[in-house]
This record gives structure tokens, sequence and C-alpha cells, in this order.
């Protein structure tokens, strides 16, 4: 169960003792905010490079994702280093474990914004992303196989995050020559990918609904292939083949599925997994600007655009109802149970 289930510290009438410090229950998901922030950075980009517009909005808002992730990663250093066995819980956590490559992948995606405006940097963030989420994954996908504690109703569309992330390396490694290094880890996300797209939707089927507070996390259907689109057009030099299309269309039919059923969406209480809705759009929205710029057309010139304006307002909205969260107390509690 998430730390954003539970009610606050006080409103439980815990003692003293027992609530602790609130950095000692920081969550690991936290990190899907830079993630978020990350994919609209580099929406803003795309549309200034197309349409010629002021690039000191993609700018300002990759400087503010990268203060932003300096903040979350010393807190959770923090953690670590007062609660070590809290960290440890997460990594090994059936649930949680999913969210702890949010960090590598921030990473990985911060390397992409900050190229173009500091290139020593953005190598550098590429560098420890990739080391450290090959490690993790290679921890985690472990775990699947010789843990026994885990059943059918932990997996979850988060699942995708340790191993099929993968795809997301390519999109600075290809631009820093990274070719055999970019491929190697397309293709394990991709195959990845294939094989937990089953499982999941498996489990959606044949299984327990989802829990309420996991029900956003349906959102990350759509970033392994527009992710995926993006990072297989950079390392096939800039074409939009026919897998290209595959790809990106299977991420355009996972999106019109999942705005179907907004209404559903609408009614859920906030978590902090809300903020699985802001990387997954912000991908596509980037694949769409692709397919403008590659195959042309007003149809997906005008998407693009709408998708844009869209994903901008809906980062505005979670990162106000994350402050709201924050001041009432209702972020970094003790879980229950």
């Amino acid at each position: 169960m998430s730390t954003q289930q539970a009610s606050t510290s006080a409103e439980a009438g815990e003692p003293q003792a027992a609530r602790g410090s609130r950095l000692q229950f920081f969550p690991v998901s936290f990190f899907a905010v830079t993630m978020g922030l990350s994919g609209l950075t580099l929406a803003w980009r795309k549309v200034a490079v197309m349409l010629d517009w002021p690039v000191m909005i993609s700018h300002a808002l990759g400087l503010f994702t990268l203060a932003l992730f300096v903040v979350l990663l010393a807190a959770y250093l923090a953690k670590a280093l007062r609660w070590p066995q809290a960290v440890h819980n997460e990594l090994n956590h059936p649930v949680m474990s999913a969210f702890v490559p949010t960090i590598s992948i921030s990473l990985l995606l911060l390397a992409v914004c900050m190229l173009p405006l500091w290139p020593a940097l953005g190598a550098g963030l590429w560098g420890v992303g990739a080391a450290l989420h090959l490690i993790l994954t290679l921890h985690i996908v472990r775990g699947w196989v010789h843990r026994e504690h885990f059943q059918l109703g932990h997996i979850n569309p988060a699942w995708f995050i340790p191993a099929v992330g993968n795809v997301v390396a390519p999109l600075a490694g290809v631009q820093l020559g990274q070719t055999e290094l970019s491929w190697f880890f397309f293709a394990v996300g991709i195959s990845f990918w294939v094989i937990l797209l089953v499982i999941v939707f498996y489990r959606i089927l044949f299984h327990d609904p989802l829990p309420p507070n996991l029900l956003p996390t349906l959102f990350i259907l759509i970033a392994p292939p527009a992710v995926g689109f993006l990072a297989y057009e950079g390392l096939n030099g800039g074409q939009v083949d026919a897998f290209a299309r595959i790809l990106y269309y299977l991420a355009l039919f996972f999106t019109l599925l999942l705005l179907v059923e907004f209404p559903r969406f609408a009614r859920l209480p906030f978590f902090l997994s809300w903020w699985a809705y802001s990387f997954p759009s912000a991908a596509v929205t980037v694949a769409t600007f692709t397919m403008a710029e590659k195959v042309g057309g007003a149809f997906f010139h005008w998407l693009a655009l709408i998708m844009l304006a869209a994903l901008t307002l809906l980062i505005a909205w979670l990162t106000l109802k994350t402050m709201q969260a924050a001041m009432r107390g209702k972020i970094c509690v003790a879980p229950k149970g």
C-alpha cells in the first residue's frame, strides 16, 4: 500500500515516538515528478525547434527540473543514511521496488534535457543514469525470478518501469555516440515490454481490480511504445519506418483508451501516484511532434499542439494538487498496516 493512502500521523493519533520523522516516509515514487517535468521540458523543446518558438521556456523548465531532482535526491539520500532499512524495504517490496528506478530514469531524462545547455553535464548524467539503471534492472529482475513472495495481485503497470525503462537510455545515448550501448538498452527494454504487457493484461482481465492508488499507473501503458518509438527513430537514423509506426500508433491507441476512462480517473482521490499521468502523456506528445516533423500533415501538427496544451495544464494541475497535499500533511506519512 502506498504512503499516499495513509492518514496523517496526527489524524491517526499515533504517539510521537511511533511517528518519527516525515523523512523516514519520503516515498521513492516522488521521483515520478522529475520524470514528468523532464517530459514537459522535452515537449516544449520539440515545439520550439519545429515552430521556431522561444527556447527559454524549455531551458527554464530543464533547469528547474534539475534543481528539483537535486533536492529530492538529497532528501532520499538523507533517508537512506538515517533509515537504511526503510530504503532496503522499498528496494525489495513487491510493489514499491518498481518505483526505485524512477531515480535512474530521471537521470537519463535529465541528460537529454541538459545536453543542449551543458553537454558535459548531460554526458555525465547519462553515464551515471545508464549504469545505475542497469544495476537496478538486474537486481529487480533477479528478484522476480528468485523470490517466492510475489503474487499475481502484486503486478501492475508500474512493473514496466525497471526493465522496460531501459528504452529511455537511447534518447541521449545516440546523441552521445553510444550507438551499440543504446541498442543494448533498447533490446532489453522492448523485449521486456512484450513479456510484461501480456502478464499485466492477464492480471487486469482475470484478477481483482487495481486498488485506487494504483489506477493512475494504467497510464504507464502509454510510455513503452511512445518512448520506444522515439528511441527507435533515433537508432534508425531518424527514419520512421513500419516498426516505428506500429510503436507510435499503439501508444496513440492506449492514449485514446485511457481518455475514454477519464471520468473514472477524475473521481479518484489524490495520491502521489497521480504523477504517473505525466511522463506517459509527455512521451506521446513528443512522439506526435516527431510524427508531425517526419511524416508531415495537418493532423499530426494540430494533434501535437493540442497534446502540448493538455500536458502543460495537466502538470500545472498535478503540481497544485501536490503542493496542497504537502501543506495538509498528506505526503511523507507512515503507511497503514
